[in-house]
């Protein structure tokens, strides 16, 4: 594919990279919304959470473990933070490619838009 994440993924296209593995990487969103705002994405190409199969189970669960962990390393855990999967266009899906974002460094209000 050609998304931007796929880009990042792969290393075609810049980010403030966070984390690396194999099967994912975390990164700073470039359109922050919060003093500390980053994403965390499979790098394997899945559209949104709906279209991920059964069989990712456990890409699901390493994308919030890598997210609870980069929080702490950060420094936002002990106050709080939030993790957030937009799914398709009434859920604020913008880019076509499954990611994880987590907002912390300030009071995050609710509900959210």
């Amino acid at each position: 594919m050609d998304c931007i994440f796929c880009k990042i993924a792969r290393h075609e296209a810049q980010a403030q990279l966070l984390f690396e593995n194999e099967r994912i990487i975390a990164f700073r969103d470039i359109f922050a919304q919060a003093p500390t705002h980053f994403l965390v994405i499979p790098k394997t190409h899945h559209a949104s959470l709906d279209a991920v199969g059964d069989e990712h189970d456990a890409l699901l669960g390493e994308l919030l473990g890598t997210a609870r962990r980069l929080a702490r390393e950060l420094g936002v855990a002990a106050s709080g933070y939030r993790t957030v999967i937009n799914c398709h266009q009434d859920g604020g899906q913008s880019v076509d490619h499954l990611h994880l974002h987590v907002l912390a460094g300030r009071r995050l209000s609710w509900p959210p838009g």
